[in-house]
């Protein structure tokens, strides 16, 4: 898997200029940040032997659809630890429910459904020892697919056309994607990061990744925590798509573009800025955020 992505125009604002990079149309089922951190991880269970790749998520995991595509691609059998026993009760009605899972099934994932409580311990040693034995000693990549091999892949995000901008924004999950980014900027670049969940503890996970000081991080945008959405920015991404063609996710880019439209609207950027924003993918969790804001009585994401 080699691709390049392009970077799109969007719009001019306050004297600045805001562009995309369209990292979510990479791959139709393995784009954005998750293949850039699948890649390399792909590479070295291979060169290891192994035919089996095992990761954790939650229900409407991104990782674990991608995780569960990549490895059809590439010829491994996927195992998906998910949080959640209560799913597994009912694999049929569940798969119905769920379009996540149901994608991640249909590319040929074997599921292990777990307690809430087990899964806080899928990084204790007792655990993975336990996993490796009942699934043929896999090749086991992290929740989120956050890790060394992770970073490096992200670091090819930006190429050379893009030391032409003075920020680079990008959502953050894990703090993978946003590192690797970090270690690529260029010294005239300042890289802003967008959390998805709240707490302070991201600064930490970055910091232990990246040897720059040339970034921030923005938490005002999160919307109440990971997966917390509200009408404005449904609303947001909605008029966003309208306007521009460009669809957003509701977990991660599409937080990060609302936040980057509010810091435009208030000047925080100098005059003549130009900005270059990272589509992180994760589309295909629309359909599912789309359930439960139906239930909710909530608008859809268009």
């Amino acid at each position: 898997m080699n691709f390049t992505s392009k970077n799109q125009f969007v719009f001019e604002q306050n004297g600045c200029t805001l562009f995309i990079k369209r990292e979510d149309e990479l791959h139709p089922t393995v784009s954005g940040n998750k293949f850039r951190k699948l890649k390399y991880n792909l590479l070295q269970a291979r060169a290891l032997g192994h035919d089996t790749l095992l990761t954790f998520g939650g229900a409407y995991s991104n990782h674990i659809a991608a995780t569960a595509a990549a490895g059809k691609l590439e010829g491994f059998k996927t195992v998906g630890v998910i949080r959640g026993e209560e799913l597994g009760r009912d694999l049929k009605k569940t798969l119905a429910q769920n379009p996540t899972l149901a994608f991640a099934h249909s590319c040929g994932m074997e599921f292990h459904f777990v307690t809430r409580a087990e899964y806080k311990e899928k990084d204790e040693l007792r655990f993975r020892e336990s996993v490796k034995k009942t699934f043929n000693n896999p090749f086991i990549i992290p929740e989120g697919g956050t890790n060394a091999l992770a970073i490096k892949g992200c670091e090819e995000i930006l190429t050379t056309e893009d030391s032409q901008f003075d920020y680079i924004s990008c959502p953050i999950g894990t703090a993978g994607t946003i590192s690797g980014i970090i270690n690529s900027a260029g010294k005239h670049q300042k890289v802003l990061g967008f959390p998805a969940l709240k707490g302070d503890w991201v600064r930490d996970e970055v910091a232990q990744y990246v040897d720059s000081e040339q970034w921030e991080i923005i938490a005002d945008y999160h919307c109440g925590g990971y997966a917390k959405v509200n009408r404005e920015l449904i609303t947001f991404i909605n008029d966003f798509k309208d306007a521009y063609g460009i669809p957003l996710d509701p977990v991660y880019t599409g937080k990060m573009l609302f936040g980057l439209s509010d810091l435009m609207n208030r000047g925080y950027f100098p005059e003549n800025s130009r900005i270059l924003a990272i589509h992180t993918g994760g589309l295909q969790g629309i359909s599912g955020m789309n359930t439960r804001l139906a239930k909710k009585g909530l608008p859809l994401i268009q």
